[in-house]
């Protein structure tokens, strides 16, 4: 099935006097997808969507959002796209409903039914002055008026952050069901666990560089967590085929995270000499996020190359 993209990065660089936030990042995002883009604090995340949406330049490289330039049609994007920032910048002195009311000013008809339905469900007080809201209450104004005009793609940066768990878990639930209708969603979150939940891909920047760009349902199949004790320390088992991404060892217990290991070759590794035991399973995204985080394998050399291949056929 051939798809367009809603977000094409073509080598992105992008630094911040000493620090460089994106190293020539390459990422293609299909149109009807839920995308995550997970990286501790400082990988490049917020530059990244701050690039998409304008509201940074890029040192060098091209975004395209939506089929519009984010240099040159800053704005189009900005119109089209509904954007959730960690820390949304709302205007404290007006009300729920004053709030909603001025967004509308901005977009067809039809927002401010859709705002004031969403405001009634997230249980939002009408009348409260935004500067006494709850950070939690605040998330919800600021989903609400990104939602509000049903933008074909939403962008979220932390979205989840000060809800309550019934209400995260619902709103996740109905950013797959904007895929299924063919939005797009891309966002960037701490919690993996919900982003296993959700997403269709995902893709880990770490310092700036893209480690790897995957469908999750691929990238979880053809990983590996490898457990084993050996006879002694200075045993060194070899993997018989794929890639070791990161390689711990305590003592007598060493393990791998390994990537495309054949199930049918797993059981040469027990053969080895020195090797008393091994344990295999596949590992959960959380543990596939934490091996490439402090991978001693370091980047692999194709992340930016597997990325850009994303929008085509998949």
């Amino acid at each position: 099935m051939i798809m367009n993209d809603a977000i094409q990065l073509d080598r992105l660089s992008k630094r911040f006097k000493r620090t460089e936030a994106l190293k020539d990042v390459t990422l293609n995002v299909p149109e009807g997808s839920v995308f995550a883009l997970l990286g501790e604090n400082g990988a490049g995340k917020t530059t990244a969507i701050r690039i998409m949406l304008g509201l940074e330049r890029p040192d060098s490289g091209h975004a395209r959002v939506l089929g519009y330039d984010s240099k040159s049609e800053d704005l189009d994007i900005r119109r089209r796209v509904g954007y959730v920032p960690e820390t949304p910048d709302l205007y404290d002195w007006m009300t729920v409903y004053q709030i909603g009311w001025y967004a509308a000013g901005f977009y067809p008809q039809g927002y401010w039914d859709r705002f004031t339905a969403m405001a009634e469900e997230f249980e939002l007080p009408a009348k409260a002055k935004i500067k006494t809201l709850s950070k939690g209450m605040r998330a919800k104004v600021s989903l609400s008026l990104a939602l509000s005009h049903d933008p074909d793609l939403l962008i979220l940066d932390e979205p989840t952050s000060g809800l309550d768990a019934m209400v995260r878990r619902e709103f996740l639930e109905s950013m797959v069901q904007r895929a299924a209708d063919g939005r797009t969603v891309f966002l960037s979150s701490h919690q993996i666990n919900e982003v296993e939940r959700v997403a269709e891909y995902v893709a880990l920047i770490r310092q700036g560089d893209l480690v790897l760009v995957e469908r999750l349902e691929d990238l979880k199949a053809r990983s590996r967590m490898i457990s084993m004790t050996l006879a002694g320390e200075a045993v060194d088992p070899q993997l018989p085929e794929g890639r070791i991404v990161d390689c711990q060892q305590e003592g007598r217990r060493l393990r791998w995270l390994a990537t495309d290991l054949p199930d049918a070759r797993i059981g040469e590794i027990g053969e080895q000499s020195g090797v008393e035991s091994v344990d295999v399973h596949r590992p959960n995204l959380e543990e596939i996020f934490v091996a490439h985080m402090k991978g001693s394998a370091g980047v692999p050399s194709d992340a930016n190359d597997s990325a850009s291949n994303l929008g085509g056929a998949v």
